[in-house]
């Protein structure tokens, strides 16, 4: 019997719509096979046969970009409030939220080592498109917010330095854009160098002012002695909540698993798990002294994407200075780093379930410990959130 032809117009594609569709369906699968930061990918060698110290040496760098973001004028507002209202009772929350971070850390370089994606990338090869971007959009929310005490941290010391006013010092934050495009392209390892410059600089500072500060060292102590009294004074907890975002900042974690790559280690079994130690040591070590758009394959020019979010971050700062005054300054950067805890969760879960996954990791998926650990962190991360919620919601 002749088969009519009508239905293969309906339902079945001509043979040129197929021809028409096909490179752009080859552009996109070529793209979504892109390595994360193609530009720096694996371009920093690790020579065979070279000594521990060496390998060391070799590894460090990728744990103080991280670290970076746990000096930042947010982390030093929450602590320096939290101590000016309680003196020495949060350092425990300090001491909590730094372990959880080189936990986090330690998870994110292991992800981006084994499977050769970052976290945003597994996100959006794992996940339904709509999830991929409300992922994607609390994620810029996150970047938001942390550019925004960067912003405001900045024109604070341009106004010490210079006497700038803070509204002149947060426009001229913009101009960094100029000097982060600068660095990126005179390779990986320059921009390495040039933020553990600063952070070296930090250290110095801190211990001058340690020195001349003269803690009460046996009360410090007893500060890293957790307390209920932080999950019951609302107050004490909306502070707690703002050092753990400043602590273990969500956009951290896809930052960890990106630059890991930029580290051309073996792909073997024994050098991914060489790979794995060095780098959860360069971690762990840099976060004991202290973007992104793999969600959609979005591409853009690298001065775009960074003013875009310069601009998020500008805008909100140049409306509260604007309608409050300078006086607002130390409670919104506080602010910044409680909404940077809010959209934890969003990273640490999907960062925990793509670890323990055998079919991603193999056998590099967690040990049972490790994944009760894992858990535990993102159990105590939405417990701290709920807890606030709960003091600021209920009924007087």
């Amino acid at each position: 019997m002749t088969r009519s032809t009508e239905p293969l117009l309906d339902t079945e594609p001509s043979v040129a719509a197929e021809s028409a569709t096909a490179p752009a369906a080859a552009a996109r699968a070529r793209i979504s096979q892109l390595p994360s930061l193609p530009e720096s990918h694996r371009t920093i060698p690790i020579h065979a046969g070279i000594g521990w110290f060496k390998k060391v040496l070799a590894f460090a760098g990728p744990g103080y970009l991280v670290a970076v973001g746990y000096m930042d004028p947010g982390n030093w507002a929450t602590d320096i409030g939290g101590g000016a209202k309680f003196g020495y009772t949060l350092l425990s929350v300090i001491l909590i939220s730094n372990v959880m971070a080189m936990i986090l850390q330690a998870l994110s370089a292991k992800l981006g080592i084994v499977t050769g994606r970052d976290l945003a990338q597994a996100c959006r090869e794992s996940y339904s498109r709509p999830v991929a971007i409300g992922l994607w959009i609390v994620c810029e929310i996150a970047i938001a917010a942390c550019d925004l005490a960067e912003v405001l941290g900045s024109a604070v010391a341009l106004k010490l330095l210079f006497g700038l006013p803070l509204l002149a010092g947060v426009l001229i934050t913009a101009l960094d854009v100029l000097i982060v495009l600068a660095l990126q392209g005179r390779g990986f390892r320059l921009i390495e160098a040039f933020v553990i410059t600063l952070i070296a600089s930090i250290a110095l500072c801190f211990a001058y002012e340690i020195f001349f500060a003269q803690p009460i060292w046996r009360e410090a102590a007893v500060g890293f002695i957790p307390r209920l009294e932080i999950l019951r004074n609302r107050e004490m907890l909306y502070i707690a909540i703002g050092i753990l975002g400043a602590t273990v900042m969500p956009h951290n974690l896809y930052l960890h698993s990106s630059i890991v790559q930029t580290r051309a280690f073996a792909t073997d079994a024994s050098g991914k798990r060489e790979a794995i130690r060095y780098a959860t040591f360069d971690s762990t070590l840099a976060l004991g002294f202290a973007l992104l758009e793999g969600f959609l394959n979005l591409r853009l020019r690298p001065w775009l994407r960074r003013l875009i979010t310069r601009v998020m971050a500008i805008v909100p700062a140049v409306i509260v200075i604007g309608l409050y005054g300078e006086g607002k300054v130390t409670s919104l950067l506080i602010l910044s780093q409680v909404v940077l805890s809010f959209q934890l969760p969003f990273a640490v879960i999907p960062l925990v379930q793509f670890t323990n996954d055998r079919a991603k990791m193999g056998a590099f998926a967690n040990s049972r410990f490790t994944s009760i650990l894992a858990w535990t962190v993102a159990a105590a991360i939405l417990g701290f959130n709920f807890e606030l919620l709960w003091l600021t919601l209920r009924p007087a």
